[in-house]
């Protein structure tokens, strides 16, 4: 196939970035995405020129860092499927691709197609974990879960933290994101002693990093590679309305407030 790809060239966070043109002939169908790259900055370091930055690293669509917007689109045309799953079969002979990153003002760029997404690590550090002391290791059959509430835990649980929700929404919001990190401890019994403390505290962490509100148009769960629910937003909802209430009793009952 031959292509022209428009890509988003950027030196660092403080240059202005733009659009460059490359044209590639012979891309074989059978590449995947990250493949083609590979192959175009191998021909640009043999002509001299500055290779195109952007993350990947198990190429698996696991790891969630091949964060790119294909043809406005993050990750790509596929559904459920992150960059590095994408192949170039997708794509016909002639076709004009444009390559950028994602963009939300929580998501500064770095260099070229790579933005600094350790706004989601201080998300999970403010309470996407446990930390209450549970013993020793029990044997998982030892902890009835009804089978129900163990599904649900692991859909949510297979969000890979890529950022794909944020560079969808228009607001940039990171709801969908944070909303399965508290929904996987929420609907597991060793994530119940802190449950309404981590959802009031990772929300609170989630908007002091400056992403947007959610407006409900599922943007976010379209395309997720994993095709995470909104429905886990709204339980997240519950459990931040839940924690406010209880924080309200809490102080009206020692006289604070």
């Amino acid at each position: 196939m031959n292509l022209t790809l428009h890509i988003w060239r950027q030196k660092n966070a403080q240059a202005p970035g733009r659009m460059v043109p490359y044209v590639m002939s012979d891309v074989s169908p059978d590449m995947s995405f990250l493949e083609m790259l590979d192959v175009l900055n191998e021909d640009l370091q043999k002509k001299g020129e500055e290779p195109i930055a952007f993350d990947s690293d198990c190429r698996e669509g696991i790891c969630g860092t091949c964060s790119l917007v294909i043809n406005g689109v993050a990750h790509g045309p596929d559904r459920g499927t992150a960059t590095c799953q994408l192949h170039m079969r997708r794509f016909k002979d002639g076709d004009t691709i444009t390559i950028e990153p994602w963009r939300a003002r929580a998501f500064p760029p770095v260099k070229d197609l790579v933005v600094d997404r350790s706004a989601f690590d201080r998300v999970i550090q403010a309470g996407g974990f446990v930390s209450e002391n549970t013993g020793g290791a029990q044997d998982g059959n030892c902890i009835p879960i009804p089978k129900v509430d163990q599904e649900r835990a692991m859909d949510a649980a297979a969000c890979i933290g890529c950022g794909a929700c944020v560079a969808a929404c228009k607001n940039a919001s990171a709801m969908l994101f944070v909303a399965a990190k508290v929904s996987h401890l929420a609907n597991l019994p060793q994530g119940q002693p802190e449950r309404r403390r981590r959802a009031r505290k990772m929300v609170a962490q989630m908007d002091a990093e400056g992403f947007g509100n959610c407006t409900n148009q599922y943007e976010c769960e379209a395309a997720c590679p994993k095709e995470i629910s909104v429905q886990f937003i709204a339980q997240m909802n519950r459990d931040y309305l839940r924690a406010h209430l209880a924080t309200k009793e809490e102080k009206a009952a020692v006289g604070v407030g």
